[in-house]
């Protein structure tokens, strides 16, 4: 399955499967979009993501911390 930006809860998983020791209340966005564009199955265009993209996968990350 492939990754687009919108796919919040999605990319927010892999993440947490990525990266299982990282707290993502104090990520910062640059590091996060970095961190988003390495996953093996995202695939959308960088100047698709902007700060509200960003905001929403971090808190779906959190979320699925919980």
């Amino acid at each position: 399955m492939k990754l687009r930006w919108t796919d919040s809860l999605e990319i927010a998983m892999a993440l947490q499967e990525h990266h299982p020791t990282i707290n993502p209340q104090y990520i910062r966005f640059t590091e996060l979009r970095q961190w988003i564009m390495t996953l093996p199955e995202f695939e959308d265009q960088p100047e698709h993501c902007g700060e509200k993209i960003l905001e929403a996968i971090q808190m779906a990350w959190i979320e699925e911390m919980d």
